[in-house]
């Protein structure tokens, strides 16, 4: 989780610097989601799918130079909130956005809406960080806020629960087979002979294998090798003794 909570932050960082504000803006932490809950409604958003997939929420409680940045001469707001100008506020704002899905490496950031987060804000997986313009909490209202997400495979999780969901799941599907019968055979060595010689074969007859003595045997299930053991006597009944287990790549002939 620190590894994570560490690309939180440094998308924060990434995207104070480089929103066109008056002065630099500064991450002073995270914070309690409900500081930034009443502003929700005129959130911009974006989702980063990448390496990981990723949601983005920019809270703002001055959208004054958006107007500035965009070309507006004024500070007037049409319905919605945000500042009307030669630019639209989404294309000002992409830039900064972009920057912040750079510190989750390679990947496409989606488009940027202008939408409530409140449901993002509501997640218990979510960060938010407090933006403000003194790198230390003077008391006054915070500039804004920054909402990261960050879903596994493209879905909110919780990791170790994940887990333990898939590990049911495979052991439900194994279940089902349980009780399949498998041949299991133990092969001590080969060899290959023509047509004559297997003919030829009788009583006494001195079959040499393509293995020395003392050499593991092969285990086999269903015909697949998946470990290597000794032959040994049990009871007067020949057992074989497993001395490893093979993985996948080793037992494919």
């Amino acid at each position: 989780m620190s590894i994570t909570l560490t690309l939180h932050e440094s998308a924060a960082e990434r995207l104070a610097m480089q929103l066109p504000t008056p002065a630099t803006l500064h991450v002073s932490g995270i914070v309690p989601s409900q500081a930034a809950a009443p502003y929700a409604p005129l959130a911009i958003t974006a989702t980063f799918v990448g390496a990981v997939t990723a949601d983005f929420a920019l809270i703002l409680t001055d959208r004054s130079f958006l107007a500035a940045a965009g070309g507006g001469l004024g500070g007037g707001a049409p319905q919605g909130g945000l500042p009307s100008g030669v630019v639209s506020a989404v294309d000002i704002l992409r830039p900064a956005m972009e920057h912040a899905a750079d510190a989750f490496d390679a990947g496409v950031l989606g488009e940027l809406r202008e939408e409530d987060a409140a449901g993002l804000l509501s997640d218990s997986e979510t960060a938010v960080f407090e933006l403000r313009q003194s790198p230390s909490s003077d008391g006054g209202q915070a500039f804004g806020w920054f909402a990261v997400r960050v879903r596994e495979h493209g879905t909110v999780q919780d990791t170790a629960a994940a887990r333990n969901a898939q590990s049911g799941a495979v052991s439900a599907r194994l279940g089902l087979i349980s009780n399949v019968e498998m041949a299991l055979t133990v092969e001590i060595g080969r060899t290959r002979m023509s047509v004559r010689d297997a003919l030829a074969l009788e009583p006494g007859k001195v079959i040499e294998l393509d293995r020395s003595a003392g050499a593991p045997a092969d285990v086999l299930l269903n015909g697949r090798l998946i470990a290597h053991g000794e032959v040994v006597v049990v009871d007067q009944d020949y057992a074989v003794r497993i001395t490893r287990i093979l993985d996948v790549a080793e037992g494919i002939y």
